[in-house]
């Protein structure tokens, strides 16, 4: 299944992508895509109210906007330097055991969402990456079983700015939290949508350029093993994202580096999870 979420801000309704390509309403399952959902079996439900329901259901008209294909989760959990080209780039070594920090849930956006720059930004960069979203509480997961806590993929733009994250006293969150840094989808994916999930392309162009070219098979640390190692710190509850990190081409790479500015387009995808594109804008303190 690939799950979507439809609407005006914090006006989201649960939907489903269909395989022709159109958007259904299952407002009618009674739940939105939130930790209760998933904690409670909402997957299997979803799944046999689909075969009931699929050709009855409202459809959505794709002028309607998408928001991010789950609800605010408990936590955005993201790693970093989990691509030996990415870790090069930024001239850092290559990680021995996967590099955590959080994403403030608050930054959460639908994929297609406008990327404001925050105020005194100077330095905002892109990140093309898979995210994975858990489907059940998990703490001191095996390796060998942590694919059965995964609920699904989606795509994910782990927006940084770089002189809040690298220059203004530690902390890479600092960097991450903004509102708008984390656009997420066009929807989540189940793994049964995914074949390999260690082998998908990637990619991300602004303003039309390619940046990030690129695949999952590159990351350091797999799916399962960052699953398994995340949970050894921390609970990981129903509906939270693992971001699993970004290859090499990251505008802090380049040399001189380059980053967004106002007016520019981010566009990016990953095999199998779809495309998103993010318009960059200023930020604004009096919004009409």
């Amino acid at each position: 299944m690939k799950l979507i979420r439809f609407g005006g801000r914090g006006q989201e309704k649960p939907g489903v992508l269909l395989q022709d390509g159109s958007r259904i309403d299952a407002s009618g399952i009674g739940s939105d895509y939130d930790e209760t959902f998933f904690e409670k079996g909402g997957l299997a439900e979803l799944d046999a109210w689909l075969r009931k329901n699929a050709s009855s259901a409202p459809r959505v008209p794709s002028s309607v906007r998408l928001g991010a294909p789950i609800c605010r989760p408990s936590k955005i959990i993201c790693i970093g330097l989990n691509y030996r080209d990415h870790a090069a780039e930024t001239k850092a070594e290559a990680p021995k055991e996967p590099v955590l920090f959080f994403k403030a849930t608050t930054a959460l956006v639908g994929p297609n969402d406008a990327l404001v720059m925050p105020r005194n930004a100077t330095k905002v960069d892109w990140e093309v990456e898979l995210a994975v979203v858990i489907g059940k509480r998990a703490l001191y997961v095996p390796k060998e079983k942590a694919l059965d806590y995964v609920a699904g993929f989606a795509l994910h733009n782990d927006y940084s700015e770089r002189h809040f994250q690298l220059e203004r006293g530690g902390q890479w969150v600092k960097g991450k939290s903004a509102d708008t840094f984390a656009p997420l989808g066009p929807f989540l994916a189940t793994p049964d949508e995914i074949l390999n999930v260690g082998h998908l392309k990637m990619w991300l162009k602004v303003n039309g350029e390619m940046r990030q070219n690129s695949s999952t098979a590159n990351m350091i640390f797999d799916v399962a093993t960052l699953v398994s190692y995340v949970s050894e710190f921390m609970t990981l509850l129903p509906g939270d994202v693992i971001s699993t990190g970004t290859p090499a081409g990251v505008g802090l790479g380049m040399n001189p580096p380059v980053y967004l500015r106002a007016g520019d387009v981010v566009d990016l995808g990953i095999e199998g999870l779809g495309e998103s594109r993010q318009h960059v804008t200023a930020y604004n303190s009096n919004p009409q």
